[in-house]
C-alpha cells in the first residue's frame, strides 16, 4: 500500500485540530461554573436578513440559564423551562436524549466530539486576542450545516467564537465576552419556581 506524504500531513493536521478542541473543552468543563455574555449574529445574504443581538449564559455542569431573544431558558438537568414574558407563558419539556445533535448551552464545549471531521484553519488576531480557528465538517453529507469554524483563544484555551455556515450559506456567529469562572452562585438559580409564574397568571405548558 502506498502512503502519500499529503495523507500523512492531513492526518497530523486533523490530529492537531482535535487536540486544540479537546484542550479547550477540558479547560472550560473543569470549572465549577462559567458565565459569559455573548453577541449573536444571523446573516442570510440570499434573503437579505441580518439579525444582531446579545445574551448571557450561566453554566454549571449540564445545567444552564440563558437569556436571549427576550426569553429565559433554564435547564435543571432533567427538564427545560422556557420563560417568555412577552407571551406570559412558560413551556416545559423533558430533556430529549434522541436530540443528540441539537446544540444546547450544556454542549458548548463538547458538541464537536461526534459527527465531524476536523482540520486546522486560520490563526487570526481578533480584538487583541490570538485566535486559532478549527474547521469542522459534518460527516453526514445531508447535513444542513456546511461547516463550523471554532475559534480558540490560544492564551486562555477558551472558546472565543463559533461560526456556523449553513448549506444555504446562512451564517450564524456566536462571540463570547466577559467570561467569568468559579463564582459563588445561588444554587436555586437553576430551579424553576412554578408557583411564582402561576401567581403572575402565566400559562404553564407542560
Amino acid at each position: 500500500m502506498t502512503v502519500f506524504w499529503s495523507d500523512i500531513v492531513m492526518s497530523q493536521n486533523n490530529g492537531a485540530a482535535k487536540s486544540i478542541l479537546d484542550k479547550a473543552s477540558n479547560t472550560m468543563s473543569a470549572y465549577t461554573n462559567l458565565s459569559m455574555d455573548f453577541d449573536y449574529v444571523l446573516d442570510n445574504k440570499a434573503e437579505d436578513v441580518k439579525q444582531e443581538m446579545s445574551g448571557d449564559v450561566l453554566l454549571q455542569g449540564e445545567k444552564y440559564v440563558v437569556n436571549l431573544f427576550g426569553s429565559t431558558q433554564i435547564f435543571d438537568g432533567s427538564k427545560t423551562y422556557t420563560i417568555i414574558p412577552e407571551n406570559e407563558e412558560v413551556n416545559i419539556s423533558d430533556a430529549d436524549a434522541d436530540q443528540e445533535n441539537t446544540f444546547t448551552p450544556s454542549k458548548f464545549y463538547s458538541f464537536y466530539e461526534s459527527g465531524y471531521s476536523y482540520s486546522m484553519d486560520e490563526l487570526k488576531m481578533v480584538n487583541g486576542k490570538k485566535i486559532q480557528f478549527v474547521k469542522l465538517i459534518p460527516i453526514d453529507t445531508n447535513s444542513e450545516i456546511n461547516r463550523i469554524l471554532v475559534g480558540i483563544d490560544t492564551k486562555t484555551n477558551h472558546i472565543y467564537q463559533i461560526i456556523e455556515i449553513g448549506a444555504n450559506q446562512t451564517r450564524t456567529i456566536l462571540t463570547a465576552k466577559n467570561i467569568k469562572t468559579n463564582q459563588e452562585i445561588d444554587g436555586n438559580v437553576f430551579a424553576f419556581d412554578e408557583k411564582k409564574y402561576e401567581e403572575l397568571n402565566y400559562m404553564i405548558n407542560k
